[in-house]
């Protein structure tokens, strides 16, 4: 209930704003509105003002702004033909394309800007950041094959300096390696009271391509899954892990790479801290066939803060934010168009309505302040996904009158319906396959 309540809210001010957005440019240029409409099909609540009916409809996956003249289904007002009706001042038909254009356009330029608002606000309420990013930079991991990895970057290794800069946390290492991406650098890092130096070649982009090092995470429970092997031998959130199978363990990472080597269902014998309580127990684990290993339901325990922000330091980290998110999005579309991304990469990063609200109520119940995170994350993405030049999107309608405007006159009328087809089956096709993946989730 909680899910479709933090959807309906969050979906509901989206499609209001996208709408106004255009409803607001279309009357700053003296379009008459027939229709603003939150949701499509038929109208629960229905209102009219001056000239425009205002209506929320029965499915809120969408809304639209029926202009007055927009297209041949338009009624001529009483006592005009239909050729007066789009010759009529008032008329979307009658307006130049480049207003037209900026009308189409408003839309999803009104959902960036709401992002930048919600992610703001999110930062002004406040947001969870973890707490090692505060703390020095103690490699926990290495991944193997990895730019660090190769450089000869270790587990408990202190990097201490980026090219002769001191790093005192995770935060300045993270805007050093940032900041250089795509160079060599030379990394200071403390080895068993020992100061060495070590060459790393950094992705040119490490968002999408990371250093290969994770920060050190002590061996504590967080989350005990419910039913998993780990509830059942009466394991705690809370609980340290000494030892696995006699050997002792300092951080998560070696928690995980003892359990990685469990090749059938043979007990798992773990020494366990409870308070000032020390004991063992053994875990029978259980086979997961989506992960194709054993395993025993548990995850690590993530300290983190609530920290708060000024006014002016929000926006900027808001804009911060949204230019990454943008990258990430871009990044993620050219991978697709390119065929770079796999169908299992592309399925597993797709997700329709029931995704959507299954996040936008985790996050409601985390705090206000993810929720608005959230909510400004999909606003981006419903701006940018808008503006994709595919008929029936706003984007397909900037495309269209684009090239009106170079080859300075109208598309034929047959052209533009076969268009709106093949818009119309790519964007159903999209909705069928997310929607289905949504639902194979929920039966996973």
């Amino acid at each position: 209930m909680l899910s479709l309540l933090a959807f309906l809210i969050m979906i509901g001010v989206l499609i209001t704003i996208h709408e106004f957005g255009h409803f607001l440019f279309a009357r700053m240029f003296g379009v008459r509105v027939e229709v603003f409409s939150i949701g499509f099909g038929p109208p629960i609540i229905k209102w009219r003002g001056k000239e425009t009916v205002y209506q929320i409809a029965a499915i809120p996956l969408g809304g639209y702004v029926k202009m007055y003249g927009e297209d041949s289904m338009t009624e001529p007002i009483q006592g005009e033909t239909e050729k007066e009706a789009f010759q009529d001042p008032r008329s979307f038909a009658a307006k130049p394309r480049w207003q037209k254009i900026l009308i189409a356009f408003a839309g999803p330029l009104f959902n960036i800007i709401l992002a930048i608002i919600l992610v703001a606000a999110a930062y002004m309420v406040g947001v969870f950041e973890p707490k090692y990013m505060k703390e020095p930079v103690v490699v926990g991991y290495v991944q193997p094959d990895s730019p660090a990895a190769k450089a000869g970057i270790k587990p408990f290794d202190k990097i201490i300096a980026v090219d002769g800069k001191p790093v005192k946390n995770w935060k300045q290492f993270t805007v050093e390696i940032s900041m250089k991406a795509g160079m060599t650098v030379t990394m200071e890092v403390e080895r068993n009271g020992k100061k060495l130096l070590l060459t790393v070649q950094l992705p040119q982009d490490v968002t999408k391509q990371p250093i290969g090092i994770s920060p050190l995470i002590p061996p504590k429970l967080g989350k005990i899954l419910p039913d998993s092997p780990a509830a059942k031998a009466g394991l705690k959130e809370g609980d340290i892990i000494l030892a696995v199978n006699g050997r002792p363990v300092r951080s998560w990472f070696e928690i995980v790479e003892a359990l990685s080597k469990i090749k059938e269902k043979e007990p798992v014998n773990l020494m366990v801290k409870r308070g000032k309580q020390v004991f063992t127990v053994n875990v029978i684990p259980q086979y997961n066939p989506e992960l194709k290993k054993y395993v025993i339901g548990i995850s690590p325990a993530y300290d983190a803060e609530i920290k708060k922000y000024g006014f002016v330091e929000a926006i900027k980290k808001s804009i911060d934010k949204n230019i990454e998110m943008t990258v990430l999005l871009y990044n993620f579309l050219k991978d697709l168009v390119t065929g770079q991304m796999s169908f299992q990469e592309v399925k597993n990063n797709l997700g329709g309505p029931i995704s959507i609200a299954k996040y936008s109520g985790g996050a409601l119940e985390s705090g206000l302040g993810n929720y608005l995170f959230f909510t400004g994350f999909i606003s981006l993405q419903l701006g940018y996904l808008n503006l994709l030049p595919i008929p029936v999107l706003d984007g397909g309608l900037i495309l269209i009158l684009l090239i009106e405007m170079i080859i300075r006159r109208p598309l034929p009328e047959k052209a533009k319906e076969y268009l709106a087809y093949i818009g119309f089956a790519l964007i159903g096709t999209l909705m069928v396959f997310a929607i289905f993946n949504d639902i194979l989730r929920v039966l996973q």
